[in-house]
């Protein structure tokens, strides 16, 4: 099992990451901590990071600055553009009007700190505005040296095949884990097609540990059930990257750990069995 893959065929990254969504953004220890944690990350050969606008407005991404730049050599942040508050405290709303999106990436280049996004996400595709004008947009982006790369969230198969009709798409984010297979087509479509898979929660929430065929085989291994989770996915296919986020430096050690697991093929076919589709449904976008 390779323990890399080249996103977009060039992109050198180590398959299991940390997504940054639920890192605490405000002032005082728990900030601290939290930079703490993106950065024994790092330490400890983390080189994908996946953040977006949606996560505290950009808060998010400043924070990932604060702690890391400037940045070390071979370290992606992916970030994710295309969802916007109907105002100031309002509820957020998909938009992917062109002029949002533009200004959208602008703004995280300056909380990131850098010139370039090598990997930008569209969070989502909004279907209010034409498919075409979206990513016309980010490829116009792409063509002025401002992003690198084009990835797609929360797609399905026909829309991914759509999107490929007009840009290079080197990654896909959906939802997807051992207990929630609700995207397994476009998961298989992203590994025959060579497109990096980034599955968000990629550990059921905190389900994972009460189903005992998880349960089981982690007590064969010696390991955790998050850890079974992981291992699962990164044996699924070598185009998953999963992004398992934590605010605590345990969890964070637990689970890069999991890179490390080796399933046995009958433990892979006992995991294999049936899914729980759909039960352990995030209730917004990641």
């Amino acid at each position: 099992m390779a323990s890399t893959f080249r996103i977009g065929g060039d992109l050198d990254v180590r398959r299991l990451g940390f997504g940054a969504m639920h890192l605490p953004t405000g002032p005082g220890p728990a900030r601290e901590n939290a930079l703490a944690v993106v950065r024994r990350a790092v330490e400890l050969g983390v080189t994908l990071i996946d953040t977006a606008y949606l996560y505290g407005g950009g808060a998010n991404e400043e924070l990932l600055a604060e702690a890391l730049h400037p940045y070390p050599e071979g370290l992606l942040i992916t970030t994710k553009v295309g969802v916007e508050r109907t105002g100031p405290g309002g509820d957020w709303k998909l938009d992917g009007r062109p002029q949002i999106l533009r200004d959208q990436v602008r703004q995280a280049l300056r909380r990131l700190r850098t010139e370039r996004i090598d990997l930008l996400q569209l969070h989502r595709i909004d279907p209010e505005t034409p498919l075409a004008d979206q990513l016309g947009t980010l490829r116009e982006l792409q063509t002025e040296g401002l992003v690198g790369r084009i990835g797609l969230s929360e797609v399905t198969v026909d829309e991914l095949d759509r999107a490929r009709e007009l840009v290079d798409v080197v990654s896909v984010q959906n939802r997807y884990n051992l207990l929630d297979r609700e995207h397994e087509a476009v998961l298989d479509a992203c590994a025959a097609a060579g497109i990096a898979f980034l599955p968000w929660r990629p550990v059921a929430w905190g389900n994972t540990g009460a189903e005992a065929g998880i349960a089981a085989v982690a007590a064969e291994l010696g390991a955790t059930p998050t850890q079974v989770a992981l291992a699962w996915l990164l044996d699924r296919a070598p185009v998953v990257l999963p992004i398992p986020g934590t605010a605590r430096l345990g969890h964070l050690e637990e689970n890069l750990a999991a890179a490390d697991l080796k399933l046995t093929p009958a433990q892979r076919d006992r995991l294999d069995g049936p899914a729980e589709t759909g039960s352990q449904k995030a209730p917004g976008p990641a």
